[in-house]
């Protein structure tokens, strides 16, 4: 069981902005992959294929439904979340609580609109993936797991510049990825 932690205040927020914006802005590292088999499932992996139709394998992106599609099937463009690990690490206050956050890769890597602008590629391991131009926001699971000033702060103008709550991608190579690789933009 993952204990709960305390709630941070957009000011409590805000003072930890520094160390995110810190983040490699070219090559960074593939901290945590995370695949969700089915709904509130996490299995933490050390290693995970990307696939150019499902996505990380096993993940259950596929299966889930969006209004952002014409025909209300998974969007193509959000087969992944990624998230910034400096900036989960903050809300979560604990690595063993990043995995609520429902993303499936967590890089330590500078995700903002100005430095990963939607087509931009990312190598890891021996897969490639795309930025798309999908938002992606959080919703009622993150506030309840890491706080409303956490969900509000996120879509504020400087949350979604810097992509605080992540960004969505597609894989366009599929390959093999382990945590600990580097996240290369290319």
């Amino acid at each position: 069981m993952i204990a709960e932690a305390a709630r941070l205040t957009t000011d409590e927020i805000e003072a930890g902005l520094e160390a995110v914006r810190r983040s490699p802005k070219d090559t960074g590292t593939l901290e945590l992959i995370v695949r969700r088999p089915k709904s509130e499932v996490r299995d933490v992996l050390e290693e995970g294929e990307l696939d150019l139709k499902a996505g990380l394998m096993g993940d259950n992106w596929i299966e889930r439904p969006s209004t952002r599609s014409a025909d209300g099937k998974a969007h193509p463009d959000m087969q992944l979340n990624v998230i910034n690990t400096r900036f989960i690490d903050l809300v979560a206050q604990d690595r063993d609580r990043w995995q609520l956050a429902g993303d499936q890769l967590f890089v330590d890597l500078d995700l903002s609109e100005e430095n990963l602008p939607a087509g931009t590629r990312l190598a890891i391991g021996s897969a490639i993936i795309e930025v798309t131009d999908q938002p992606h926001t959080g919703c009622v699971k993150f506030a309840a797991r890491f706080g409303n000033d956490a969900q509000k702060f996120v879509m504020t103008p400087v949350g979604r510049r810097m992509r605080l709550r992540g960004l969505c991608a597609k894989v366009v190579q599929p390959g093999t990825i382990r945590r600990g690789d580097s996240v290369r933009k290319i």
